[in-house]
């Protein structure tokens, strides 16, 4: 899954919402390495995901997330 950069409405960077070293140290405990553009693409589909639920909380008339919004 190709991750594409994505602009807030404002414009600009998303926020990193990932932390890195860590995304990295559990991939490198996989026998694997990290690409450099890796994190921001981790991080961009945890804003997706966050997106959506956040559309699902509003829908169903609720001000709290829960794990199942996810």
């Amino acid at each position: 899954m190709a991750a594409k950069k994505k602009a807030k409405k404002g414009g600009g960077k998303r926020e990193m919402l990932v932390v890195g070293s860590k995304v990295k140290e559990y991939v490198r405990s996989k026998g694997l390495m990290a690409s450099g553009d890796l994190l921001e693409a981790i991080s961009d589909c945890v804003h997706d995901m966050i997106d959506r639920a956040s559309d699902r909380v509003e829908s169903n008339k609720r001000s709290t997330m829960r794990p199942y919004d996810l």
